[in-house]
């Protein structure tokens, strides 16, 4: 799995994560950089579901927890009221990078 990074463009955090996206949930990796926040699948086969979102498209950052056994996670929302949800085991770290990034 590589990421094409754009000029200038620095990994700040990586995770494993997940994405549901119509009903269908989708294995990856959520990275951060000092650009973008990018969402890649595992598998070559999910490459459609490949999500790229720019800092100044990010209206809101909402952490949760939800489930039993209290699955901690990341809901971004962007400007077109677009809400992707990801989660993570490194939510605190992942979640304060982004807020001072937006």
């Amino acid at each position: 799995m590589t990421v094409k990074l754009y000029p200038n463009e620095v990994v700040l955090k990586a995770g494993d994560t997940n994405q549901v996206i119509d009903n269908a949930t989708v294995d990856g990796k959520l990275i951060v950089t000092n650009q973008r926040i990018y969402f890649k699948p595992v598998s070559e086969e999910s490459d459609r579901f490949n999500l790229e979102i720019l800092f100044e498209n990010i209206l809101e950052v909402i952490f949760y927890n939800r489930g039993f056994f209290m699955t901690k996670g990341l809901n971004i929302v962007t400007r077109d009221g677009k809400s992707f949800m990801f989660p993570l085991k490194k939510r605190d770290e992942i979640g304060q990078l982004i807020n001072k990034m937006y």
